[in-house]
């Protein structure tokens, strides 16, 4: 079976869930491309050094430009801040390399755009770039837009999603690069709820077209961990209501102060024949309503979606045997693999991403210029 090296730029969060990703798709899903992990790049040659012992990479590099110049790694892997990803991305694709870029794909739309012009250039070359939208990836959210395209919620008419974290609840909390609006691009905004509008997407199969906003910054600036404090440039929530391309409502709530809420992203939809709901903290979960039941014993039901048919699913444990938020990982690169393998175009492809980041983009300007209504820029489709 052939190999592909790989090679990742960053190890913090990220960079510790992909390397568990790495590691365990060739042992449950066969994939027809053996990952194998080739370099990891880091500023500090320690960290780097500490992180690659600890997950299991064989070599460091302290330049991630190196990585392009190796003939033994064939896809880079950026789990970087997102005032990285234009740069390293653009050239990896120069370099002839493979891309996956974490969400969301760059901090403007005119950098994704060009991330997009540069994909389907390289593309002509048999090169094949992804974004990072590893919530595709949780068997029940697959489910679910399966039910959607199959005609079981007949037509939208709501979609209600939100993102609830707390871990900026506390003004003592310190500031870490995501309070910084020129490295992080956004707070919560483009952090979370850029994971919520690709899941309403994605689900539904329709986009967003215009949108009605308020960003809020609650704590305007937070401690540094080495003494002193800095000011937080972006927003700590984001509230906005919005319309898709097939005319059903949507509302997106995403923040990073709501006490007691670790990750709870959720999301409803409702059809004119059933609707379903998901909450990430309940994830092997899908609630359902096939609203053309009798009325009598018709309901939301549970579907625990660890059955073998379902998706991901049968690579794993016996049914009932739940998974959890690694196993998106996983997903994700066996699906890269077999695209990569099959020279076919990977989902979600930088043109999903910059079709999330026009979103994000209306969102900032219509809470900026107390704008009611703010269309959605760009060809949707």
């Amino acid at each position: 079976m052939a190999e592909l090296g790989v090679g990742m730029v960053g190890h913090a969060f990220m960079g510790r869930a992909h390397s568990q990703g790495w590691r365990n798709v060739a042992a449950f899903f066969d994939p027809p491309l053996t990952p194998r992990l080739t370099a990891l790049a880091g500023r500090s040659a320690e960290r780097a050094g500490a992180a690659a012992r600890a997950l299991g990479w064989e070599s460091v590099e302290t330049d991630w430009k190196e990585l392009l110049r190796r003939d033994d790694v064939q896809l880079i892997d950026i789990c970087t801040p997102g005032d990285t990803h234009t740069e390293i991305a653009l050239a990896a694709l120069a370099a002839g390399k493979h891309v996956l870029c974490e969400k969301p794909l760059a901090n403007s739309v005119a950098e994704a755009a060009e991330l997009v012009a540069a994909a389907e250039a390289a593309a002509g070359r048999g090169v094949r770039s992804m974004v990072g939208f590893n919530y595709r990836r949780v068997p029940a959210v697959t489910l679910a837009r399966r039910l959607v395209l199959s005609g079981r919620l007949g037509e939208i008419r709501h979609v209600r999603a939100q993102y609830l974290q707390d871990w900026l609840t506390s003004p003592d909390a310190e500031h870490t690069w995501r309070m910084d609006r020129d490295r992080a691009g956004s707070g919560a905004l483009g952090d979370i709820a850029s994971h919520i509008v690709d899941t309403a997407q994605f689900i539904t199969g329709e986009y967003v077209t215009g949108v009605s906003a308020l960003l809020e910054t609650f704590t305007a600036e937070r401690p540094l961990p080495g003494g002193g404090a800095a000011p937080v440039t972006v927003d700590d929530a984001a509230l906005f209501i919005a319309r898709l391309s097939g005319g059903a409502l949507a509302s997106f709530e995403a923040t990073r102060v709501a006490a007691g809420r670790k990750n709870a992203q959720r999301i409803e939809v409702n059809g004119t024949e059933g609707s379903l709901s998901f909450d990430l903290e309940a994830l092997n979960e899908l609630w359902f309503h096939d609203h053309t039941e009798d009325a009598e014993t018709a309901g939301f039901r549970r579907i625990m979606v660890t059955e073998p048919g379902h998706p991901y699913a049968g690579a794993w444990w016996p049914p009932g045997h739940l998974l959890g938020y690694e196993h998106t990982f996983t997903h994700q690169f066996a699906d890269l693999l077999n695209a990569i393998a099959d020279d076919a175009d990977p989902a979600p492809s930088f043109a999903d991403g910059l079709r999330v980041q026009r979103v994000l983009d209306a969102v900032q300007r219509s809470a900026d210029g107390g704008t009611a209504w703010v269309t959605v820029e760009g060809d949707a489709r």
